[in-house]
This record gives structure tokens, sequence and C-alpha cells, in this order.
């Protein structure tokens, strides 16, 4: 152990704390995890460590499924390599635990061949190559019942009892009667550094939407991830469940996890801006309107990795607020990509494709991918 690492297992023995807890995402975005000992703790920094590569064979509910080609019952389900994130160090206050991400890894390789982050990794280094960097942020609806477990598997999902009743989307009055949720919420999340930028009230009963402030590189996508699992920690805590399906009855919207990005270049300036707010196609800087061309042309072949479940096409239908074809426009919140308008530091794109179901690093590496392409070969928009 160095001196180093001693020191900040002291550090923690000093707040209290005797574990440290990590978690890596799997294919379908659930985090998964565990306590380990400071002991272990070191051991990770040091050299790594296993974790069961079941979590890249099964689904949110541990079915496995049939056919796969890089785990299952023909490999044995070997443990996968994985590395602590040291950077991504957080602390838990209610548990009085540090926190890190893990990354899975392959010894001599780059990237990891299905790893979610790495996968998200790989996209940000093309667009590196191009002098461009990721800054991004994801906004979330999902809805709040006034359920537990135990209860909504006894109703058989059906009937759930939302935590307010009727539309009022914005409304203050429910925002202001559940103040203590609402910026209990908020606090939650900055302490745990998934800062939200706002919170509130949707159109639907229940349903709320979670704007996650910009940040760059990986973590976007990894404070998405946290946000979707921790807020269903605070709820769960308070007697509530928080869900994050595209779409849970047939009655209602379904819920969106909307994806907002920009680039910026080597001079860390916004490669989307422009001086004035374009008015047409052609007033767009170049490099956004690639961007643009290339989303549309791309994202329908890479849908899986925004629409993953069959839950997913639910939310993709007419009259319900989600885009059913790959179209663009200014300011449009009817089209697939909405090129947002405004001063040089904040003209970006809006990903309306991804549902709160998508996984976070799937979700950016397919919108960013998209875009790259678009740049290399300099896709017009239709």
């Amino acid at each position: 152990m160095t001196d180093e690492v001693a020191a900040k297992i002291a550090g923690y023995r000093e707040r209290g704390a005797r574990q440290v807890k990590l978690g890596l995402t799997d294919i379908d975005g659930v985090i998964r995890g565990k306590y380990v000992s400071m002991e272990k703790f070191a051991g990770l920094l040091a050299k790594g460590g296993g974790f069961c590569d079941c979590v890249f064979g099964w689904d949110v509910a541990d079915e496995l499924y049939d056919g796969g080609s890089f785990t299952g019952w023909h490999t044995g389900f070997p443990d996968a390599d994985y590395r602590l994130v040291v950077d991504t160090e957080r602390w838990l206050p209610d548990e009085g635990v540090p926190y890190f991400i893990g990354e899975f890894a392959t010894e001599g390789e780059d990237y990891h061949p299905v790893c979610p982050r790495s996968t998200l990794r790989r996209a940000l280094d093309r667009a590196a190559g191009h002098g461009l960097a990721l800054k991004a942020g994801f906004e979330y609806e999902f809805f709040v019942f006034d359920e537990t477990p135990h209860s909504v598997r006894e109703k058989h999902h059906r009937d759930l009892r939302p935590l307010t009743p009727g539309n009022f989307g914005y409304s203050v009055l429910r925002a202001s009667s559940n103040a203590d949720l609402f910026r209990g919420l908020m606090n939650y999340c900055d302490e745990i550094d998934t800062p939200l930028e706002g919170l509130h009230c949707e159109t639907g009963p229940g349903v709320w939407e979670g704007a996650l402030a910009a940040s760059d590189g990986l973590a976007p996508a990894d404070r998405a991830a946290l946000f979707k699992t921790f807020s269903k920690v605070f709820f769960a805590k308070r007697e509530a469940i928080a869900t994050f399906m595209a779409k849970w009855s047939m009655d209602y919207p379904g819920q969106s996890g909307h994806f907002h990005f920009s680039l910026l270049d080597d001079a860390g300036d916004n490669a989307f801006g422009a001086t004035e707010a374009p008015a047409d196609v052609s007033q767009l800087p170049a490099r956004l309107r690639h961007a643009v061309g290339g989303l549309v042309r791309y994202v329908p072949e890479l849908l899986t990795m925004l629409a993953p479940t069959v839950n997913s096409y639910t939310r993709l239908v007419k009259g319900a607020w989600a885009p059913t074809a790959a179209t663009w426009g200014f300011d449009n919140r009817t089209t697939a990509f909405r090129v947002i308008t405004g001063g040089p530091s904040a003209q970006r794109i809006e990903c309306r494709v991804s549902g709160a179901d998508a996984n976070p690093y799937l979700a950016a590496a397919a919108a960013l991918g998209a875009a790259i392409l678009g740049i290399e070969q300099e896709i017009e928009p239709p």
C-alpha cells in the first residue's frame, strides 16, 4: 500500500467509514456493485479487480440471454477485469462511505468490447482526433409513485397510486406542496456531485423532470447513471418509488431521457456556436450543420442504443411528445433533433430520441458518434 493510498484510507476512517462502495454500469444502464473493505479497496487501486461478466449476459431482471456471444453458459461466466476510476470519487452522505465508479478493461487493449463506459470513451477519443471535446447534459422525466416494492407486486404493477394526481406540468403548487421532496432531491444530488440544474413537475400524475448540469467528457453519462440509481434510493427511503421506464402506462405520455450536447474546440470555445442566432440552415456553423446531418442519417441505424427495450417503442408514437421520424428543426420539440440557438456558448443539439430507459453511456455514444460521422463526411442535413 502506497503512502498516498494509506493517507486516503486514514481520511476515510477519520470520517467514520469502514467500507468503500463501488459500482459498474451494465449493458442495460443498471449500476451493479458492492461494498469492499479498506484493504480490498487498496488492492483494487493498485491492480484492479474482477467482476462476474454475467452483467453482460442478462437483462434488468437478471434473466439470462439466449444466444449471447460475449458471455453465457458456453463461457462459464468468468470474471471480467475492471479498474476503479479514481477521479470519480464522491461521498454518499446518507451511508457515510466513499463511492467510486468502475470501468471494465481488457488487458493490452484501449477499450473493452462491450463495456458501455468504454464505448463512450471510444467515441470521445474519435472526437478528440478532430480537436473536439464533448460538453453535455441529460434531462430525465420520471414517474414517482406512493408505493413500495412490495405493494407494486401485490397490485401486479397496475392501478398504482401516483405521488400527485392529475396533469399539472410546471406546477408551482405541486412543487411547493412537496417542497421537502423537491428540494431534498436537489440537495442530495449536490452532495453526491450529480447536480441538478432544474427540477419541476411534468405533465402527468406524479411526473417529474430533472435537468442535470452540463459537464465534460464522460461525466455527463456518469452523472446520469448515478442520478437514475440514487434518485430511486432517495425515494425508496421515503417509502416511494421512482421509475425511468420509457412508458409505464399507455394512458400517459412516455418518459424521455433527452441528451443536450455541443462540441468544444481546442480553445475551449463552442464549435457549434455562432455570433448571431442563425435563421436558416445556411447560417449554421459548418460543424453544427454537419453534426445534424450525421444524426439524421445514422441514428436510425443506432436506434437500439437509444431505444433498447420493447417498452421503448411504446413511447415513440404520434401525439405523445416523442419523435417518430429522423427529423430536425430550430427549437422544435416535435423533431428528433432540436437545434437550440442562442448565444455562442449555449448553442447546442438536443437529441430527443432517447427515453429515460436508455443506458446513458450508449445514448451519448450513439449521438456523439453519429455527429462525428457527419462532421467527417460533411453530411448536409435534409
